[in-house]
């Protein structure tokens, strides 16, 4: 072996491109550059948006941390107004109260105001004046009753205890007011009152006769004093005229009219005739018949009542009811039939309505009186 190298032989080699880099590279750095100026603003947007997103997240923090603190703050505020709109509650009820009090103090401050004025206009009003206020209250008062009770006598009564005490003062100025109590006072006693009381009681005592009234559907025997006179006379005249046809003695005779008598009298009882305008009265049955007096117990009462109240025309109806019902279902020839009917007629007839008259002229004379003064 030699030291010697072997000789390399000759390759085809390649030369490097020297020539085409300059214009790869004049061509490359454009792309390049808007690559890496994207790349650059991407990575500034990011930036941005890092630190807008950091920022935003601070400002959310703080937002909830006030919207924490206002929270609390409106939560406070609002039991501070309920306490005190409690306590405001509270001091409006003890001012109402005071209020009440306070409207209970003046009304009584008044009202002993009003009566001092009244006690100073009595103690600085004269005599006359005294006189003619105590008579005109006094005829009012006494024109209010009488318009409650319907009757004439307690305005009678104030007349005419006025015009005594105009006489007994005997004031000259006064004689109109003496002279206008004297025309009032005879036009109130012109009208004639309605007695109520007196026809209450009878009434009462026609209600108090129901009971023994004999009723058409039953029969009673007649009394010997029920008898017609007309034929016990002639029973005694029969009697008379048979005994002077026979010639008897005056013992036989007097016997034989009272024999006579009684046997007419047990043959009229055998039959007795009894007109009836209403046939179906004589066929009332007992339990009916205690209806029929119970029902005319109540129209009298209901009559009674109405004139206790002053409902005239309701009492007038009442009554009238009750007449029909008597003429109906009872022997209208019964003395205690006829005398109910009679008491009933009474106080329909004097139950009216009547107008009080108004003493005008002596409360003109009054006010005149005392207007002069």
């Amino acid at each position: 072996m030699s030291d010697v190298a072997p000789t390399p032989e000759p390759r085809d080699e390649i030369p490097p491109p020297v020539a085409a880099a300059p214009a790869a590279a004049a061509v490359a750095p454009p792309a390049t550059r808007w690559w890496a100026a994207i790349a650059a603003l991407l990575l500034v947007l990011g930036v941005l948006a890092l630190a807008l997103a950091w920022k935003t997240d601070q400002r959310v923090a703080s937002l909830e941390q006030e919207l924490v603190k206002r929270q609390q703050d409106s939560a406070r505020q609002a039991v501070e107004a309920q306490m005190l709109a409690k306590q405001a509650h509270e001091g409006m009820g003890a001012a109402a109260a005071k209020v009440a009090l306070l409207e209970a103090r003046v009304a009584e401050v008044a009202l002993q105001r009003t009566q001092l004025e009244d006690l100073i206009q009595s103690l600085s009003r004269s005599r006359d004046e005294n006189l003619l206020v105590d008579i005109e209250a006094a005829i009012r008062m006494a024109q209010q009753q009488g318009a409650i009770t319907g009757s004439t006598e307690p305005l009678v009564l104030v007349l005419r205890q006025s015009d005594e005490r105009l006489a007994r003062y005997s004031q000259p100025r006064l004689e109109g007011v003496r002279r206008a109590i004297a025309r009032d006072l005879d036009r109130v006693r012109s009208i004639g009152a309605t007695d109520v009381a007196s026809l209450t009681i009878k009434l009462d005592e026609a209600m108090r006769m129901v009971d023994d009234l004999p009723m058409l559907a039953m029969a009673e025997p007649r009394r010997e004093s029920q008898r017609p006179a007309a034929a016990a006379s002639a029973a005694r005249a029969a009697a008379a005229a048979s005994a002077q046809a026979w010639s008897l003695p005056a013992a036989w005779g007097e016997a034989w009219n009272g024999v006579s008598s009684r046997v007419w009298a047990e043959i009229r009882s055998l039959v007795r005739v009894t007109p009836v305008d209403h046939p179906e009265a004589a066929l009332l049955a007992p339990e009916q018949a205690f209806f029929v007096r119970e029902n005319l117990k109540l129209r009298l009462l209901n009559a009674r009542l109405a004139l206790l109240s002053r409902q005239f025309a309701t009492a007038q109806a009442d009554l009238l009811n009750a007449q029909a019902m008597i003429d109906r279902y009872f022997d209208r020839s019964s003395r205690r039939a006829t005398s109910a009917s009679e008491l009933m007629k009474q106080v329909a007839q004097q139950s009216r309505q009547i107008v009080l008259p108004r003493p005008d002229d002596t409360l003109a004379a009054l006010t005149a009186a005392a207007a002069g003064r």
